[in-house]
């Protein structure tokens, strides 16, 4: 059994514990980042074709704004956690592109006709990736929606500093932003000198990029989902 940090917002942090538990480990949710939904009107969809949601924190920041019933438009969701989150919240027509931003590009080219209306992006106030410029090239009128943003935490919670200390074995990085966080954090804990000893479980290779060097090993995930990511760990622990 290994400890590993759970670096999610607390939204979503609970069910990649519990599927750590289930392949046999230890986690510790670890948030470091909290994320608030900004207030507003529902958007105004004149002239929209489709919405674009990047993360499962985009559609329910949406069905803040407006209750799923209420847009008749096709959802394109960057990954399955994040169609299956917007589809639990009643929106009815949901597509998931099954990995990352380049991935959604992808599917909006393969569904939708650049003439038809502009796509809309439900985001944070901090995106990853461009889909802005990937869309704008293959001819779409893009726009963007900023409908919550996510705050990093002033300090590395108590209890991760005391598991780092005491020998975590892992930590799971799912953005780069996240990924640059905890390494400032650690640094900032006077803790540095403990990530030598640390698994750094990525979703990607931007992630792993953005996570520095020094790790005992950097662990990339096949493709930019969690259920993949979950195959790393647990091809990591039976090595």
């Amino acid at each position: 059994m290994a400890r590993i940090l759970v670096t999610r917002p607390e939204q979503d942090a609970a069910a990649t514990a519990a599927r750590l538990r289930d392949l046999g480990h230890d986690p510790l949710i670890t948030p470091l980042m909290a994320v608030r939904f900004l207030p507003g009107p529902p958007l105004d969809l004149a002239g929209v074709q489709a919405l674009l949601v990047t993360s499962a924190n985009g559609a329910r920041a949406l069905a803040a704004r407006q209750a799923g019933a209420d847009v008749p438009l096709p959802v394109l969701a960057v990954g399955d956690a994040t169609a299956r989150a917007a589809r639990d919240l009643g929106f009815p027509d949901v597509e998931s592109a099954g990995g990352d931003v380049d991935d959604l590009a992808r599917l909006a080219a393969e569904r939708l006709r650049p003439g038809d209306g502009a796509l809309l992006h439900v985001a944070g106030s901090k995106v990853a990736g461009d889909l802005a410029g990937m869309l704008a090239q293959a001819g779409y009128t893009y726009r963007r929606s900023v409908l919550y943003d996510a705050r990093p935490v002033a300090a590395l919670p108590q209890a991760a500093q005391a598991v780092l200390a005491d020998g975590a074995a892992g930590v799971l990085l799912y953005s780069p932003r996240t990924a640059a966080l905890f390494r400032d954090l650690v640094l900032a804990a006077g803790l540095d000198g403990f990530v030598e000893n640390l698994t750094a479980f990525c979703l990607s290779t931007n992630v792993a990029a953005r996570a520095g060097a020094g790790w005992r090993r950097v662990v990339v995930a096949a493709r930019p989902t969690e259920p993949s990511l979950m195959d790393a760990v647990a091809e990591w622990a039976s090595e």
